[in-house]
């Protein structure tokens, strides 16, 4: 079985989590899907390309299983995420658009051995990273980078704006770090953001932004339409990534730059 989770290490206080772009089934799961849920749609496609060598030093912590086996952004809990809004669980039951993935859903004992095997390994993997990061230079970043299709009528009205940054309402990192990306956004020519609305981080950010104890924890859900075709095959699309890559290496590059210069609490 695949390794549920890439680690690149690096020397720098920043940490890039992944948790959406691996697209692994295993063998006996692929075979509960539907030929729907086989599409694997809700993949944050891409996304290990579109950051690929923006910042040099961060640590990368990626899943290899798709989120169908089990959403490593999700409460290992159950709990939801958005209480009252549509949206998918830590196995997905339907696919963003509110339709049946499975032919045979998964069972109680299913989701905990995929807790197990998958969700665990995962987060285990982050906080040791998130840990080493801190030991070396007294704080950590976690960058949580994510994307989604821009329009979605079951999980929100309207078109998604470009950037999306997810603080959960200021909890989960320093204000000066929400601030700076906050600004780098508003100032991107030509593209569209917003803090906090639909998307306002997930189990990853919220669970280990702990910024009283120098951990901090940031989302960003890109909307698609910025660096992708968002129709299958989903293809990469080069043009329209190298108009947006310039403004997350200025991000990371603040956020770094915040991190190491002590001017975070």
């Amino acid at each position: 079985m695949m390794d549920p989770v890439e680690v690149t290490r690096g020397d720098g206080p920043v940490v890039l989590g992944m948790p959406h772009t691996g697209t692994y089934v295993p063998e006996d799961i692929k075979r509960c899907l539907n030929e729907r849920g086989r599409g694997l749609t809700d993949t944050d496609w891409h996304i290990h390309d579109l950051y690929e060598g923006l910042l040099p030093g961060a640590t990368v912590v990626r899943a290899t299983f798709h989120r169908y086996v089990i959403d490593a952004n999700r409460d290992p809990s159950g709990v939801s995420l958005y209480p009252g809004q549509n949206t998918t669980g830590l196995v997905p039951l339907t696919d963003f658009d509110g339709q049946d993935i499975w032919n045979t859903p998964p069972t109680e004992a299913d989701i905990a051995a995929r807790k197990h095997a998958f969700h665990a390994p995962y987060h285990a993997a982050l906080e040791a990273e998130l840990q080493r990061v801190q030991a070396a230079h007294g704080v950590a970043v976690l960058y949580d980078c994510h994307s989604i299709r821009s329009r979605i009528p079951f999980l929100f009205e309207g078109t998604l704006p470009d950037f999306n940054i997810g603080t959960n309402n200021g909890t989960t990192c320093d204000a000066t770090i929400a601030d700076a990306v906050a600004e780098v956004c508003e100032n991107a020519e030509g593209f569209t953001s917003v803090t906090n609305g639909r998307f306002k981080g997930g189990w990853t950010t919220r669970h280990h932004g702990r910024p009283d104890t120098g951990r901090h924890a940031i989302q960003m859900e890109l909307a698609q339409s910025t660096y992708m075709e968002e129709a299958p095959p989903w293809a990469y699309r080069p043009d329209r990534a190298e108009r947006i890559r310039p403004h997350l290496k200025t991000i990371l590059s603040r956020i770094d730059q915040l991190a190491r210069e002590g001017e975070l609490a």
